[in-house]
């Protein structure tokens, strides 16, 4: 119990992990993607089986198949939670679903998964802390204060979930920018190498996957929406919604309009990867620009304080020596 109790264990634990989990994200970056396209491919050929059996079900009229054997069901525990509390209405988010899938995440298991811990991670947290507040560490101060900590904890636990999409939708999209010129790039050889604009997506798909695994499922699924969607326009306009980028928006906005009036494929593409590169260079040229603000605070808290001592130590060292010497 004292050894929980200590600050200077649980410091000392908090700095273990986070040196795991930085060693971790390091060896991550090592390791080859190809379990995670893999796993990502399987679900992007299911999503084109269900518009495949969608398309055929439209061309029979409706008939036939109403259930549908290959659409995904959720039925774990956290789904009969869901269901049976109700959560969807009663924390009802209209921008939920549109952001699981701007996250990568497709299907009813991440959204009653997303739901379930909404719900649960608050009273969970107000637990971990009441028990470690009044039974653990039992610290010296005002009811009001700790009881301010279980509502905090609370308060943490209720919008984690959020914060958890929010970041995994940042770090998609990021990763899908910044292969995105180069698979426009693929994209313009294969069009103009006689490739219709379904195949050379899909080849696509297959050399930008060691780049960035969610551009290649987006890609992936792309044609696939491309193959059994009643119009082309709702493929390129879900890609568009997905990703949440200009230049993305912009090439879709382009590939619409190629086809709508005629106007060749080929020199769309070329004007819109020539506009994606400019797009990712000025990102950098602006996180350039604002490096210099950003090293002021760590050069003032780390750099100057060391200057200063390597600087005006031996100085300081010998004005000691003649004072004590004389």
């Amino acid at each position: 119990m004292r050894f929980i109790t200590d600050p200077q264990n649980l410091l000392s634990i908090g700095v273990g992990v986070a040196v795991f989990a930085s060693v971790l994200t390091l060896l991550s970056s090592f390791v080859g993607g190809g379990p995670r396209l893999d796993k990502r491919m399987k679900a992007v050929a299911e999503r084109r089986e269900e518009l495949r059996r969608r398309s055929r079900q439209a061309l029979r009229g409706g008939g036939g198949e109403t259930g549908g054997g290959l659409r995904r069901t959720d039925d774990s525990f956290r789904s009969r939670v869901v269901a049976r509390l109700n959560l969807v209405k009663l924390l009802e988010d209209p921008k939920v679903a549109e952001n699981m899938t701007q996250a990568g995440f497709r299907g009813p298991r991440p959204l009653n998964t997303f739901y379930f811990f909404r719900f649960a991670l608050p009273f969970i947290l107000m637990a971990l802390t009441a028990f470690y507040l009044f039974v653990v560490i039992k610290p010296d101060l005002p009811g009001f204060t700790l009881f301010s900590f279980v509502i905090l904890a609370a308060g943490v636990g209720f919008y984690a979930p959020n914060i958890y999409l929010k970041n995994m939708i940042d770090k998609r999209r990021q990763s899908i920018v910044a292969a995105f010129p180069d698979s426009l790039d693929l994209l313009l050889i294969c069009v103009e190498s006689g490739m219709s604009i379904e195949a050379a997506i899909q080849k696509v798909s297959q050399e930008v996957g060691g780049q960035s695994i969610e551009l290649a499922e987006e890609l992936s699924l792309l044609s696939a929406e491309l193959s059994y969607l009643p119009e082309r326009r709702l493929a390129y306009e879900g890609m568009a919604k997905r990703t949440q980028h200009p230049g993305i928006r912009a090439v879709a906005t382009a590939m619409t309009q190629a086809e709508t009036y005629g106007t060749p494929l080929g020199s769309a593409l070329r004007v819109m990867a020539k506009e994606n590169r400019d797009l990712r260079l000025a990102a950098a040229e602006k996180k350039a620009a604002a490096l210099p603000a950003k090293l002021t605070v760590p050069m003032i808290l780390f750099f100057l304080p060391v200057l200063f001592v390597v600087i005006l130590g031996p100085a300081i060292i010998n004005i000691t020596d003649t004072i004590k010497g004389g």
